[in-house]
């Protein structure tokens, strides 16, 4: 792994994990890290293997969800069939 800027090990690992999911937009990760589209690519490409890096490009590569201004203003975002609303939490807190 290379070190980039002050960037700590940790917030690359969650960098990478972030760019990697297909619904996280590259936005997210700029708000959260300060950290370009440019950046965050040159990021994946040292971190990863060059055939996964490649994958990774293509799916990505004019992807709606990773860029947020194709991302449709609506609440019909994926939402796991375990989540539940707050008022309907059966889960108790300890």
């Amino acid at each position: 792994m290379k070190k980039h800027k002050n960037i700590s090990t940790q917030d690359i690992d969650r960098i990478v994990e972030m760019a990697w999911e297909d619904r996280t937009p590259f936005d997210a990760i700029k708000l959260q890290f300060g950290l370009k589209e440019q950046e965050v690519i040159e990021i994946m490409r040292s971190e990863m293997k060059r055939s996964s890096f490649k994958m990774w490009r293509r799916r990505v590569q004019g992807r709606k969800t990773k860029h947020a201004l194709f991302i449709q203003k609506s609440d019909n975002r994926f939402k796991s069939k375990s989540q539940r609303t707050i008022s309907q939490n059966k889960i108790s807190k300890r």
